[in-house]
């Protein structure tokens, strides 16, 4: 019986979680998957990496074409390593 009560939520989970996928969402993934696998394909490496870097600005977009209804594709508020590191000679903040 306890397995049957995990088993049908995670299928509502599931259910729930499918039902944010927005169009949008959808269009973008195949659009941002054709150039992934372009880049894939070629052998210059500054076209790969600028053809992932395009498929990567079409997902975050879609992820935010829905005013934030779903995170899948939000982009990453963190900033990367290193970024907000102090200046040398900077003080310390008050304790």
């Amino acid at each position: 019986m306890r397995k049957l009560m995990i088993a049908s939520i995670a299928v509502a989970a599931f259910a729930g979680l499918a039902a944010c996928q927005s169009p949008a969402d959808d269009v973008a993934e195949k659009q941002a998957d054709a150039l992934e696998e372009q880049a894939g394909n070629t052998d210059n490496e500054a076209a790969e990496t600028a053809l992932n870097k395009q498929a990567d600005a079409i997902e975050q977009q879609a992820g935010n074409a829905d005013g934030g209804l779903t995170t899948e594709n939000t982009p990453s508020t963190t900033p990367p390593a290193g970024a907000m590191a102090p200046a040398e000679g900077a003080m310390a903040p008050a304790q």
